[in-house]
């Protein structure tokens, strides 16, 4: 029987006028206890970002979007998280935050491919 590990998501959202509260699906947050995983991946819609807010900065928002994408990953490019577990990240990653790219609720599921389970996801519930 092949394994499977209790996982946690988050979609990623972008609010690109954060007053108004309208907002997209732009990435997901995928974090595994047992197997101290931790990852995430993003698809930004330009055309949905510029019909929110034609003036958006998408420049900005994708540098956020990386910078999610970095401290799931981990080493230097996590910054002062580098050093900090999986479970530490994840959790820093999730604490709500009135910016343009917003966390969305954690929920859970078991899967045997971690990194399969964060592209299903990204395709399920963002592009």
């Amino acid at each position: 029987m092949t394994r499977r590990d209790v996982f946690e998501y988050a979609l990623l959202r972008v609010v690109p006028r954060v007053e108004r509260g309208e907002c997209f699906n732009a990435g997901v947050l995928v974090y595994c206890r047992a197997r101290s995983f931790v990852a995430a991946r993003t698809h930004l819609d330009e055309a949905k970002l510029r019909a929110l807010d034609p003036d958006a900065d998408v420049i900005g928002v994708r540098a956020a979007l990386r910078a999610v994408e970095g401290v799931c990953g981990g080493g230097a490019e996590a910054g002062q998280a580098a050093g900090d577990d999986a479970g530490r990240r994840f959790r820093w990653l999730i604490a709500p935050r009135s910016t343009v790219v917003q966390p969305g609720a954690v929920h859970s599921g078991l899967t045997a491919d971690l990194a399969g389970e964060v592209e299903r996801l990204l395709d399920l519930l963002v592009r």
